[in-house]
């Protein structure tokens, strides 16, 4: 098992670099990236950005982390969340060039309205994208210090400044659950089903229970047993932590995880963040291929925030 401050730096950095490999290819279909799949960093494309751009999953992932450096405040995380959409704060060369749909409702009714942080996100069933689960795995770092039930609350709270809906709430929930238990040293499968019995005694009541038919297939246990043509890798929080765990499951070494979540097509950088900050407390920042961190943005700042928060939580 590893030190507590490189599975930190693990997590970050695991979420950094899968989200950089995917930007250049995002909203590139699954039939394109088996023409030509992805193999290693590389930059321009979709957004045309050098090598080592990672993107809002990273910004925001980093800026909770940061928050999180001073403790526990919604309202610092949500001040984050603006500053990084209206200054570009925590972005890799100074500009916001990706945000999605629901955040940036989210952020604008924040900044524009004044609503709260646990006001701010959306709640109907069209609210589902993923924006919430590709920047919650800093709160896992929790585990340590943190009642479990207390610890899933915070969950549900960030989440909802973005993303209010039950079905997000659980998605976060129950990615936070598997984190834990690869933060406690547990095989891939081991976190994984053990996370599934934890989420399912949590989620057992209004107003989540009713959710639960929507993750039937991660509740069965046998998410990595389903071929890869039932796998989608769009926006939708639920497929994107199916696809996610499918990687992970379906894989033996963090580059490999994180490529076959690319090579998924479609919302490539999410994909590979969500898989990426898993596969990197599994397999450990030393097992990150040295020439994807050192092609990434701000390496240094990523490092040294690591450090803080591991020093904090």
């Amino acid at each position: 098992m590893q030190q507590t401050g490189s599975q930190t730096l693990a997590g970050l950095m695991g979420i950094c670099v899968g989200d950089a490999l995917g930007v250049p290819v995002e909203f590139t279909s699954r039939w394109e990236r088996l023409q030509a799949p992805v193999t290693s960093m590389q930059g321009y494309g979709t957004y045309n950005q050098p090598p080592g751009t990672w993107s809002d999953d990273s910004s925001l992932t980093l800026c909770l982390a940061e928050s999180l450096c001073s403790g526990f405040s919604l309202e610092a995380i949500a001040q984050s969340f603006c500053r990084w959409c209206s200054e570009g704060y925590w972005t890799p060369h100074g500009i916001v060039f990706d945000i999605g749909n629901a955040t940036s409702a989210a952020l604008h009714r924040l900044q524009q309205e004044k609503v709260s942080p646990l006001e701010a996100g959306g709640t109907s069933e069209g609210s589902n994208g993923n924006g919430s689960l590709m920047r919650i795995l800093p709160l896992a770092y929790y585990h340590r210090s943190l009642d479990l039930r207390a610890l899933i609350e915070r969950v549900h709270q960030v989440s909802c400044i973005t993303h209010a809906h039950p079905r997000s709430q659980i998605s976060c929930g129950i990615y936070i659950l598997i984190a834990i238990g690869l933060l406690k040293g547990f095989d891939l499968e081991k976190a994984y089903l053990q996370g599934l019995e934890t989420a399912k005694e949590l989620y057992s009541e209004p107003p989540y229970a009713s959710e639960l038919t929507q993750f039937k297939r991660i509740f069965s246990g046998e998410i990595a047993q389903l071929p890869i043509e039932k796998i989608q890798s769009d926006g939708y929080v639920i497929h994107t932590l199916e696809a996610s765990l499918w990687c992970l499951l379906n894989s033996t070494s963090y580059a490999e995880a994180v490529l076959k979540a690319v090579n998924l097509g479609e919302d490539t950088d999410t994909t590979a963040a969500v898989t990426g900050g898993l596969a990197g407390i599994y397999y450990g920042v030393e097992n990150i291929p040295p020439e994807w961190i050192n092609q990434l943005a701000r390496k240094q700042d990523i490092i040294d925030l690591a450090a803080r928060l591991n020093a904090a939580i």
